[in-house]
């Protein structure tokens, strides 16, 4: 049975990767998060680890001895990293380094994987969409800097230390229980509010007018694990469903789900310093390898995000 370890498995996407990975793959399974954070411990073996402290990171690779690491953890809001940079870089650079320093003190060569995104790509010129790997990277904001310089970092450490390295750039992923820092949550919890009587029936919104690429959480867990197993050392992979859509587009369907009249208004709080018009993935290079694509539609995605919503609220 292979052994897993997820490091900062308390995020969006370590809850579904863990029940991917213990319950479709029957893998053993190990996750990481801070002292504060809640995990179910019913799938995984849980430990508290910061991976600022590097010792900490040494003596939980030695004590676990994973086959597959995937590497979640980060400071993942665009819109946090623009009020707190400092921190942004250290967990995504600092963090990055200690866990692939880490990683280089063992004596074998376990399978990691390093989360990227799609963010990464920042400004794309006229013609470069669907953006393959091999684009030119002008990241457009911080966050997104910072994870363009973890991929060249870990393409390095790949090549000199002969790490079995791989990296992905995952775009813009969604689904039932994300924080309402990501628009997809926030205008689902938005609408739900309305809908319970919880705020008036006014829903305020950034720019509608960026094109972002969406997959289901659920299909960009799959493609991690297809990853760790069939993914080449050292080589960068697009994760996105290959398709942009318009965020007014998005919120007009998750509006069209709902009962309630609601009026849109846009809120300059909501709107970043620098915004990207469009993002959307070739996805050719994963598809070639493991023969991944997207299977969730986005509508159904959407539904059940509200469906979310709903509960929540009701408790």
């Amino acid at each position: 049975m292979k052994r897993a370890l997820i490091i900062g498995a308390a995020g969006f996407v370590g809850d579904y990767l863990i029940k991917h990975l213990a319950n479709d793959l029957k893998m053993e399974v190990h996750a990481t998060k801070l002292p504060h954070e809640q995990l179910d411990e019913s799938l995984a073996k849980v430990y508290n680890l910061n991976i600022l402290e590097k010792q900490e990171v040494v003596d939980l690779l030695f004590k676990v001895r994973p086959d597959y690491i995937f590497h979640l953890a980060a400071q993942s809001s665009v819109g946090v990293a623009w009020k707190n940079p400092q921190l942004t870089i250290d967990v995504n650079i600092k963090g990055s380094v200690n866990v692939m320093d880490a990683i280089r003190e063992l004596y074998y060569k376990p399978r990691v994987l390093l989360i990227g995104s799609g963010e990464e790509y920042g400004h794309i010129k006229p013609g470069e969409t669907p953006i393959n790997e091999e684009n030119n990277l002008r990241p457009g904001n911080i966050y997104a800097a910072t994870k363009a310089c973890q991929n060249m970092i870990g393409s390095i450490y790949a090549k000199a230390y002969d790490m079995d390295l791989m990296l992905v750039r995952a775009f813009n992923h969604i689904g039932p229980n994300q924080l309402p820092l990501f628009v997809v949550a926030d205008f689902c919890k938005q609408v739900v509010e309305i809908e319970k009587g919880l705020r008036e029936p006014v829903m305020r919104v950034g720019n509608l007018k960026a094109m972002r690429d969406f997959s289901d959480v659920r299909d960009v867990v799959r493609a991690y694990a297809l990853l760790i197993e069939k993914g080449e050392q050292g080589e960068t992979y697009n994760v996105g469903s290959g398709h942009a859509i318009a965020i007014q587009d998005v919120l007009d369907l998750i509006l069209s789900k709902s009962t309630a009249k609601i009026t849109v208004e846009v809120d300059p709080a909501k709107i970043r310093p620098v915004d990207v018009p469009i993002i959307e993935a070739d996805t050719s290079k994963i598809n070639k390898i493991t023969g991944w694509k997207t299977e969730i539609p986005l509508a159904t995605t959407i539904e059940e995000t509200l469906n979310y919503w709903r509960e929540k609220i009701n408790e």
